[in-house]
């Protein structure tokens, strides 16, 4: 299959759905051979399978991002399956809102350490196959608008991306010298399932009825005015695993239909 990634192995975490999922099968289709990776990795395996339906290639592993031997794992799964690692997508990520006056320990360190330290134990050990191969390779992580301005009600959250932006300029510094790119992009409000629990969070934080829906009212604030479809983010995605953004790195580009300007 002939495609803008054609050949690459891609592993996505956080692929089993929302942009993760849509990025898993935009990347097939351009001819990238996909792991699947997440932490359901039953929903990880449906996801491979309808690639695979579609004529694309693609595995599932499941994985805990926290987990150094767990992704060490993922990384070995994916060159069983298909030889090597050429790029990696650190998209897994969770949020669990609270107004700043209830943040706790728990809370905080839930957060980050999927956000943040996730990406962290994801991109060294994709780093080590990478440099071992000796071509080069592509990290892309998944930031956010909280990554670019703190919001009273999601503090933990914003730590964390805001981590993974200074996660990908420390790593683009240190990797370049490997031919590897590192890279992050910043999504604004998505409609992913995960909107669903961040809406009851959020009318439970400010006493809200059923059917208010503060996160599509949230999304009104975009100069595009409405959420984005994950499917409208992964052609960027592609992008940023194919050879055609090989001269970026150390960067975080926004792909939020205009609500932060920077």
């Amino acid at each position: 299959m002939m495609g803008r990634v054609a050949g690459r192995v891609v592993v996505v975490t956080g692929g089993a759905g929302g942009i993760g999922a849509a990025a898993c099968r935009a990347i097939a289709a351009e001819g990238g051979r996909v792991v699947v990776a997440d932490l359901d990795g039953e929903r990880a395996r449906a996801v491979a399978e309808t690639i695979g339906a579609d004529g694309g290639e693609a595995t599932a592993v499941a994985v805990d991002v926290t987990d150094r031997a767990s992704v060490a794992a993922m990384i070995r799964a994916a060159v069983d399956a298909f030889g090597e690692l050429n790029v990696i997508f650190n998209n897994a990520g969770i949020n669990r809102p609270r107004g700043f006056m209830e943040v706790d320990e728990e809370n905080f360190h839930e957060i980050v350490r999927v956000n943040a330290w996730g990406v962290i134990v994801c991109t060294q050990e994709a780093a080590k196959q990478m440099i071992a191969q000796g071509h080069g390779g592509k990290i892309v992580n998944t930031g956010s608008i909280a990554g670019r301005q703190g919001f009273w009600d999601f503090v933990p959250y914003c730590v964390s991306k805001f981590g993974v932006l200074a996660v990908a300029q420390a790593a683009a510094r240190g990797l370049v010298e490997h031919g590897i790119t590192v890279n992050a992009f910043a999504p604004g409000v998505v409609d992913t399932p995960m909107w669903i629990g961040l809406n009851e969070d959020i009318r439970a934080i400010h006493d809200q009825g059923d059917d208010a829906d503060p996160m599509r009212e949230f999304a009104t604030g975009t100069l595009v005015g409405r959420p984005a479809a994950p499917e409208e983010l992964a052609p960027f995605l592609v992008y940023l695993a194919s050879p055609e953004s090989d001269y970026m790195t150390g960067q975080m580009y926004m792909v939020d239909g205009g609500q932060v300007l920077v």
